[in-house]
């Protein structure tokens, strides 16, 4: 895809990406189908959580943040999304010790149900590095738009280390149609699902309802 025409559209869409040259293919999938994920406030009406638990799990992010910070410094490198109480965990750590500590802390966290912990345990990361993964976020991103039989905002999208976490309400179909889209991308090394399944009926009842067209 042309990169003037990427950029473009996760504009369009909302997101924003550091255009850098791209990494080598490599496609692989570690399925983990456990509950939540996703986190933002873009196309709050379409979401498939609650209102109410969109701010939650902003307010939980914020706690994270703080209190990984308060209690660790900048010693460690630490991301966090959550999305209906779960929390995942990405970024860097010096060690295993700090790894299993800011996961304890994070459970203790109020409101939070479970966590995810995907910390490596390694250096941070370079600015190149970095910028590589959020190119790799915004390629995906950019194939779900593309994908005219998924519903794009229903997805959370994160990359840390040339993996790829999805996560999100979403049926079987769906999660076996976006896990394909994300191996293909160029770059992604790793695919982890992290995904609370729902049916496709239940999907019917999550869709706004039309409003029936009126008569002249």
């Amino acid at each position: 895809m042309n990169p003037s025409i990427l950029k473009r559209r996760l504009l369009t869409a909302g997101f924003s990406v550091a255009v850098i040259g791209a990494a080598a293919s490599l496609s692989a999938c570690v399925p983990l189908v456990i509950g939540g994920a996703a986190a933002g406030t873009a196309l709050v009406a379409t979401d498939r959580r609650t209102a109410g638990a969109q701010l939650e799990d902003q307010g939980i992010e914020l706690r994270t943040l703080s209190e990984v910070r308060n209690t660790f410094g900048t010693r460690v490198r630490v991301s966090t999304v959550s999305f209906n109480r779960q929390v995942l965990l990405t970024g860097e750590v010096p060690n295993a010790q700090d790894k299993q500590a800011v996961g304890d802390l994070v459970k203790k966290i109020e409101n939070v149900d479970s966590v995810v912990n995907e910390l490596g345990v390694r250096n941070s990361p370079s600015l190149a590095d970095r910028s590589g993964d959020l190119l790799i976020t915004g390629r995906v991103k950019a194939a779900i738009l593309d994908a005219r039989d998924l519903q794009s905002n229903a997805f959370k999208v994160v990359t840390s280390n040339n993996t790829v976490y999805l996560m999100g309400r979403v049926t079987k179909r769906e999660s076996d149609r976006v896990t394909a889209i994300a191996r293909g991308v160029t770059g992604v090394q790793r695919v982890v699902r992290i995904f609370e399944n729902i049916s496709e009926e239940e999907l019917l009842r999550l869709q706004p309802s039309r409003a029936a067209p009126t008569k002249a």
